[in-house]
């Protein structure tokens, strides 16, 4: 049984918007740390709410790892919800041709994305 698709936009309701927050936080969090013990690799997660709370995950000392990123200078993956949104438009084009990438979701993980215009 697959997954329900839902429409990726702005929850207009606060309350549904905040529990939706609160859950969606926690499975970005556990997400994180299953990555990190996985794949041996030093995450830092930072997100702050609508109402300018600050939530943090790191899977070593987030300081170490900030130092880490600051200090990068080579060339890297940097991706925004414009990247987010392309890349999964593209991955839907490419099922729809009967050709899938490797890094394609499974059809019943596919999104309608919006994205969130500033007012």
């Amino acid at each position: 049984m697959g997954r329900k698709k839902i429409q990726i936009s702005r929850i207009t309701d606060e309350r549904n918007r905040q529990v939706t927050f609160n859950k969606r936080k926690f499975g970005v969090m556990k997400k994180a740390y299953e990555l990190s013990v996985l794949c041996d690799c030093e995450i830092a997660l930072i997100i702050f709410s609508s109402s300018n709370k600050l939530y943090q995950y790191a899977s070593t000392d987030m300081d170490k790892v900030l130092l880490k990123y600051t200090e990068y200078n080579e060339p890297h993956e940097s991706l925004t919800n414009k990247n987010i949104i392309e890349l999964q438009v593209n991955a839907q084009k490419e099922n729809k041709n009967g050709t899938m990438s490797p890094d394609s979701p499974e059809p019943e993980d596919s999104y309608t994305l919006t994205p969130r215009t500033e007012a």
